[in-house]
């Protein structure tokens, strides 16, 4: 057996001892194990060195393959074996649902269905599909002509087909979020979108409107998650 082999194997032994070792020595530990007395029958799952069997096992194998890499057959089977086996067990899992709009309808159906007084007859997935297209449409093919007033901003918003669609829909819906914080807010239909023109009596906020600009403005408010759920009970509609 060569020598890198050896050495690959003891320095992940040293490894797990370190990490096993350590948190024994932990105060909280120590203080929680004399506040419990003596373990009892569950002491027949660590070593008299406080090595859980577990691990032992572990560093056995790990041992074993160290030796036996270099013979073919049977044994660089199990070798291959054991890594895949830990390779699985240490993999993480991925979390992102892998498209935005498809996460928003997964998070919403988790909602719906831990709550035990969902009424599955007047729920509307659909809906809340087709305004996740608006808010898509919105946010990434609408065109925004942006100009400023002395008092705030006007925004000539268009698109064409769905993009339009969406455009008069979602704007005139956001007026009334935008006099919440002391705006005034107004909206003109146009032929091919719908022009909208917020300003305000503070003269502090006008930097504040042009800098948030379409999106921001768009954006003001914390309702479009409640909306959404609301969309999916068939309890509202944009």
């Amino acid at each position: 057996m060569s020598s890198l082999s050896w050495r690959a194997a003891l320095t992940s032994i040293a490894i797990l001892g370190t990490t096993v070792y350590a948190v024994p020595q932990m105060p909280d530990h120590v203080g929680m194990h004399q506040q419990m007395g003596p373990i009892g029958s569950d002491q027949s799952m660590m070593s008299p060195q406080g090595i859980p069997e577990m691990m032992q096992s572990c560093m056995r194998q790990m041992m074993h393959s160290a030796m036996t890499q270099e013979h073919p057959g049977s044994q660089a089977a199990d070798q291959h074996g054991m890594m895949m086996g830990m390779d699985e067990a240490m993999a993480a899992q991925p979390t992102m649902p892998g498209q935005d709009a498809f996460g928003a309808i997964q998070e919403v159906v988790q909602i719906l269905e831990t709550n035990p007084r969902t009424d599955w007859s007047k729920v509307n997935i659909a809906a809340l599909r087709e305004h996740l297209i608006d808010m898509n449409e919105l946010t990434l093919h609408a065109v925004a002509v942006e100009r400023t007033l002395d008092n705030g901003i006007e925004i000539a918003v268009t698109g064409q087909g769905r993009t339009l669609e969406a455009v008069k829909r979602m704007v005139p819906a956001q007026v009334g979020e935008l006099v919440k914080p002391g705006w005034n807010a107004t909206t003109q239909e146009l032929s091919n979108g719908i022009k909208l023109v917020v300003t305000t009596a503070d003269a502090k906020q006008v930097p504040k409107l042009k800098a948030l600009g379409f999106l921001g403005i768009m954006a003001q408010g914390a309702h479009h998650q409640t909306h959404h759920l609301m969309m999916a009970k068939g309890e509202f509609a944009h």
